[in-house]
């Protein structure tokens, strides 16, 4: 298969994320407030290869569902073999559906530029390079849109990276789910080396740093 994805290197040759801080990863300051009523929200995001991406949310107290797919091109090319090439505008993304009442967006944002991916990669993660593997933002609302954006400018206000953020913040207009053998990639094969060395860290890093978001779902 010609996606690098599927090739075994090392994260750690390629470095770990940019995250020079000291102690918990500062919360977001601007966030919704929990619901207080149950529910239903959903949001997409693209942080390099989506089976690592899934298996994050899939533990993230609140996550009703995690669907890996394509978001950010036309439905047409909305195909793994055409998407490998870089050339169609979408990124490996996923489709996150949360309980309001259970976790708040920023608190998957939180996740999501924290143990989820590294923010300050352009247009590549670890081992996968490529447009496709991106950092982004698919918002659905304005209050998204206004959340994400605050966050990244806190997060570069207190210097959190070493490096700066280029996660983009953009309208979803679409969203493709993946092929069927993509879905619960990491849990259907968690011997595989490129889940060993690059996503099992990611899911342990989660219930690490957020006891209170995590669950062995």
């Amino acid at each position: 298969m010609s996606r690098s994805c599927i090739s075994v290197l090392l994260v750690l040759v390629f470095g770990a994320a940019a995250f020079a801080g000291n102690g918990p990863f500062p919360a977001p300051a601007v966030d919704a407030p929990l619901a207080k009523t149950s529910g239903q929200q959903t949001t997409v995001v693209a942080g390099g290869c989506f089976w690592g991406i899934q298996a994050v949310f899939q533990h993230v107290k609140g996550v009703v569902s995690a669907t890996s797919g394509y978001a950010g091109g036309s439905s047409l090319t909305a195909h793994y073999e055409v998407v490998s090439t870089g050339a169609t505008g979408h990124a490996e993304s996923v489709q996150i559906v949360y309980d309001p009442s259970q976790v708040t967006y920023g608190e998957l944002l939180r996740v999501f530029f924290s143990v989820a991916h590294d923010p300050t990669e352009l247009n590549r993660q670890g081992p996968d390079e490529g447009t496709q593997y991106r950092s982004s933002i698919f918002y659905g609302s304005d209050e998204q849109k206004r959340i994400a954006e605050a966050y990244i400018a806190q997060l570069d206000k207190a210097r959190v990276y070493s490096r700066p953020i280029v996660t983009q913040v953009v309208p979803l207009k679409g969203f493709y789910a993946a092929e069927a053998y993509h879905q619960n990639y990491a849990a259907n094969h968690p011997d595989n080396l490129y889940i060993v060395y690059n996503d099992a860290p990611k899911v342990a890093h989660l219930r690490q740093q957020f006891p209170d978001l995590y669950t062995g779902k």
